[in-house]
């Protein structure tokens, strides 16, 4: 498995890299899962703004509901920069479908962005934690969102989101395993993915978007 951005802004990820083989050597049942899905491509956003920005229009929404969202969010700032955003008033963003929280929640992320409170410039130099505690500094953006930007943003290879529905989904499927009230599934596997869990998750995640869960 090859993990590297390339101009088309994507992760590839190949079966003959020393990454995948990590993986397999160290877990058969991803190594089953690895196998199944094949070759993976995973597409990224680059603009660590737009990301955290869209990240919060699209918060609890569906997929149909959060694109026409962005796309009139989009409409009403083309250029979408902290500026733009921070220029546009509550109520022109509310009647573009965004609530009250949200609205607060894109002209805080704005206001932190402008004052480097939220120091986009310096991400390459932060661990994962360090950016967590930042981004989670804003208001609307969580733990798990923090996590989703790691991930889909800025393409960190050892991720994993321990309170993500689907993971824990996809993880009790695959390891056989009992119904848990604490739901600590990939709390029991997850070691075992270092310093790979990024890739491994996206695989786990794979397999609800093809449905090899319910085929299985």
């Amino acid at each position: 498995m090859t993990i590297s951005p390339n101009r088309q802004n994507q992760l590839t990820f190949s079966m003959h890299g020393i990454e995948m083989q990590t993986l397999r050597q160290a877990d058969e049942r991803l190594s089953w899962l690895i196998d199944r899905v094949g070759e993976l491509t995973i597409v990224l956003n680059p603009d660590p703004f737009q990301s955290l920005a869209l990240s919060i229009v699209g918060q609890q929404l569906s997929v149909k509901a959060a694109s026409t969202i962005k796309e009139r969010v989009r409409a009403l700032a083309p250029e979408f920069t902290p500026e733009a955003l921070l220029a546009i008033d509550a109520d022109t963003l509310r009647a573009a479908g965004l609530s009250r929280a949200k609205s607060a929640s894109i002209h805080d992320l704005s206001s932190k962005a402008l004052s480097r409170e939220l120091d986009l410039d310096r991400l390459e130099e932060m661990d994962n934690e360090e950016i967590i505690r930042m981004a989670s500094a804003v208001k609307g953006i969580g733990r798990w969102t923090a996590e989703m930007f790691l991930m889909f943003s800025l393409g960190r290879p050892d991720v994993l989101s321990v309170g993500d529905f689907g993971l824990q989904r996809s993880t009790k499927w695959l390891y056989r395993m009992e119904d848990r009230p604490d739901k600590k599934y990939l709390e029991q596997h997850g070691h075992k993915w270092e310093p790979y869990r990024s890739a491994a998750s996206f695989y786990l995640w794979e397999a609800i978007n093809r449905g090899i869960i319910d085929q299985a």
